[in-house]
């Protein structure tokens, strides 16, 4: 049976599915509660099944957090579960003093709704679940009490905020963090919209593009120029381009900090590859790493279509045997329908496409094999013929 104290939530269904996300229709409570309670998951017969965050209002309406009926959700559970994830990075050899590194990696670790990357002295938290906004305070604790002379920065997007029903407010933006990444110094700007302020998880494939990238380069969605300036180091002539005209303020600052050439350029990316397939111009690298296409399971159609339109055109802005390396950070698109969708692109341009590496986001950003979605990054270098 469930513990008692804790109010109770009746699964529909006969099974308890792996996943730890349960759609709010597969679910009945007997009374209100509000959103991101700490609740028993029973079924028909009131067996416990598990232990999680309740929200009626929102579209995942339990999140698992243990299958254990005598562990309890609290201050202590909590930190124990962010020291394992913090100490699983220190043995990666990735939580150096001045690196970037995700400590949290929301279901991968454990803790549904959850990431927090770390930027030197600063860790920045954002919450993607009504439950875990309201145990902010212990999250914080448990952080500080490993990195004592940190400062912290919470945020959740909007989107997140109106779907689980809560409301953040932030603290003051924090300044720029400077970060060092296999010898490059990137300065780090949370709340500017983009992710907790800089793309940690393509680090693995920042460091292959500096390896293989050469001729002239073309970043695509550069954000502040994380591929952009890999490929300058390597001896690239690098153009960068973004239709966020703030951040690149940030990738020209970044690429001043370490004395390399690139010029970052504010553009839609159709409209700039279009105007160049119309004066002639062809790269021997191009990097395309545009930012989500969706979260609804509905429109996943319209982003493969999308998907397979920029890469076309990606594919003609490339000389022959040029390198292309196309990314999805869409999780809702799996690798083979990725995968499928470059196939799509190569023959609408003409094109024939040679796979080199398939990668995706580095050893801090763990998945479990029972929520595949959290595998979201795809990283598909090519040669494109």
């Amino acid at each position: 049976m469930s513990t008692p104290g804790y109010p109770r939530v009746h699964l529909v269904p006969p099974r308890l599915p792996q996943h730890p996300a349960i759609f709010r229709r597969s679910l009945r409570s007997d009374r209100p509660l509000p959103p991101g309670t700490v609740a028993d998951l029973v079924d028909a017969q009131g067996q416990f099944l598990a232990r999680g965050f309740w929200n009626g209002h929102a579209r995942i309406g339990f999140r698992v957090l243990t299958r254990d009926v005598g562990e309890e959700i609290d201050a202590a559970w909590l930190s124990r579960q962010i020291e394992t994830a913090c100490e699983h990075r220190a043995r990666l050899g990735l939580d150096a003093n001045d690196a970037a590194v995700r400590l949290v990696h929301a279901e991968g670790d454990g803790l549904p709704g959850l990431v927090v990357d770390r930027y030197a002295d600063l860790l920045v938290i954002e919450y993607f679940a009504a439950g875990m906004w309201k145990q902010r305070s212990a999250i914080e604790a448990a952080l500080l009490h490993r990195y004592p002379q940190a400062s912290v920065y919470g945020f959740a997007e909007t989107h997140v905020q109106k779907q689980e029903s809560f409301d953040c407010v932030p603290s003051a933006v924090p300044a720029p963090r400077r970060v060092i990444e296999q010898g490059i110094t990137y300065n780090v700007q949370p709340g500017t919209r983009h992710k907790t302020g800089f793309f940690v998880d393509q680090r693995n494939n920042r460091a292959l593009l500096g390896m293989w990238a050469r001729g002239r380069m073309l970043d695509v969605c550069c954000n502040t120029g994380g591929f952009a300036l890999a490929a300058a180091r390597a001896g690239c002539e690098v153009t960068g381009i973004d239709n966020d005209a703030g951040v690149l303020d940030l990738a020209r600052a970044n690429a001043a900090a370490n004395a390399l050439d690139a010029t970052f350029v504010a553009a839609d990316l159709f409209a700039y590859l279009e105007q160049a397939l119309a004066q002639g111009r062809q790269w021997d690298t191009l990097v395309l790493d545009p930012a989500k296409l969706t979260r609804d399971p509905a429109k996943i159609p319209q982003a493969l279509r999308t998907y397979v339109a920029m890469n076309a055109l990606a594919m003609r802005a490339l000389t022959r045997g040029g390198l292309l390396l196309s990314c999805s950070c869409t999780g809702l698109v799996d690798e083979p329908a990725f995968l499928e969708a470059l196939r799509r692109a190569a023959a609408l341009a003409g094109r024939i496409l040679q796979v080199t590496h398939v990668g995706g986001a580095g050893p801090d950003h763990p998945w479990r094999i029972d929520a595949p979605e959290s595998r979201y990054l795809k990283a598909v270098f090519a040669r494109v013929l």
